[in-house]
């Protein structure tokens, strides 16, 4: 008589990912920027419908991130490859296309086609160019994985605002000089985000076309070869913007104009909180050290983690940048936020409230070591005095 063999069963538990259905909060916030323009067309008449979406992302997720607080839960290590095996989640990000596409061409038409008080009017425009902010962050995520078809698709959500250069200069340029003074998307202590603007967005450009020029080059290939990944979305743009004004004439220019811009300056606003004063350590060969955690703020704020895809926590991304959003982990005695970026962004927005906030929040996190601060030059000297910088050895000052 044979024997009975009863296979062992593991002790191990089964990890379960408590956010994975609330991961669904990506897809359904961008949608909420049609509410203005759908309210109206169905009947209702208060022009308050037009600022409903607009006070929901700006005041109310931070009143959220204050009230639920933040998680700092990880995956355990061993759950890693099936998290990021797991299809489930990069649906989730090609689920958001669409409402994307149709949220910016139903907003954009209605904006053009119908009379608003000045103030609805900028209202939705801004509302739909903070809906780009949403796609970028898509176009961030998927830019960042090794298959084509993610790559691609988030160099094709670029062109919605017009922003095709955006993945190149993050991937190839943003990546290798963040928190440095050579990064044009790493802002300096002192600098405002309206003068950190003027550096961001050209800056960032041209490093995109030149790094994507110098791979044209490599390839022996003409810099506006279709190749050129900036020339596609270009070309997308082109195709998109120039249709609908065609179609809907003269009244659609302001409206892509202002649209465009505030999608561009969301991801400006994002940038400058990211590494705000931070600085990676010159080596004696003239090269950084290798980013860390530490040269990144950090944020684990729920309710704006839930609608970003967990950008907010940028410090893990940056030390491990193919990481998928669902994987990203926390780590003990990072530069924290003291909200999510919505709050922060409202912050940098009235520069000296910012500068409030976050000047004595930099210097605790670098133990108020000045080589490890990332100033504007034309404020060196100054903060250096404002904050008695030179007043004590690092040492001391690190323990005060």
């Amino acid at each position: 008589m044979s024997a009975v063999i009863t296979p062992i069963e593991s002790t191990a538990p089964v990890y379960r990912d408590r956010k994975r259905y609330a991961w669904l909060l990506s897809v359904i916030a961008p949608a909420a920027v049609t509410i203005g323009p759908v309210a109206h067309l169905l009947g209702a008449t208060s022009q308050a419908w037009f600022f409903l979406t607009l006070g929901f992302f700006y005041l109310g997720v931070p009143l959220l991130d204050k009230l639920l607080g933040e998680d700092l839960s990880n995956p355990p290590e061993e759950a890693v490859a099936g998290l990021e095996g797991d299809r489930y989640y990069r649906y989730i990000n090609y689920a958001v296309v669409p409402v994307l596409w149709f949220g910016m061409l139903f907003n954009c038409i209605y904006l053009a086609t119908h009379d608003l008080p000045w103030y609805s009017w900028l209202a939705t425009a801004i509302t739909t160019g903070a809906m780009l902010g949403f796609g970028l962050n898509l176009s961030h995520e998927l830019g960042h994985k090794k298959d084509w078809l993610g790559r691609k698709v988030g160099l094709f959500n670029t062109a919605l605002g017009g922003y095709g250069h955006f993945s190149i200069e993050h991937n190839r340029g943003h990546h290798r000089h963040v928190a440095t003074p050579d990064d044009p998307a790493s802002s300096q202590m002192g600098e405002s985000i309206y003068r950190f603007m003027f550096r961001e967005l050209p800056g960032c450009f041209f490093r995109g076309w030149d790094l994507e020029a110098e791979r044209m080059q490599r390839q022996g290939k003409s810099v506006w070869s279709l190749d050129n990944e900036i020339v596609q979305s270009g070309l997308v743009t082109v195709a998109l913007y120039g249709s609908l004004i065609a179609l809907f004439g003269p009244p659609m220019v302001p409206v892509l104009l202002l649209v465009a811009f505030w999608g561009a300056f969301q991801l400006t606003s994002a940038n400058y909180i990211e590494h705000y004063g931070l600085v990676r350590k010159q080596l004696a060969n003239g090269r950084f050290e290798n980013c860390q955690p530490q040269h990144s703020w950090n944020s684990n704020h729920i309710a704006s983690n839930m609608v970003l895809f967990h950008l907010q926590r940028h410090s893990d991304h940056h030390a491990h940048p193919t990481r998928s959003y669902q994987s990203l982990r926390d780590f003990v005695e990072l530069p924290r936020l003291p909200s999510g970026y919505f709050g922060m962004f409202i912050a940098a927005y009235i520069p000296p409230l910012w500068f409030l906030i976050m000047n004595p929040r930099l210097l605790k996190a670098v133990g108020g070591d000045v080589s490890r601060i990332n100033f504007l030059p034309a404020k060196r000297q100054q903060l250096i005095r404002q904050y008695d910088l030179q007043a004590l050895p690092v040492a001391e000052r690190a323990a005060a």
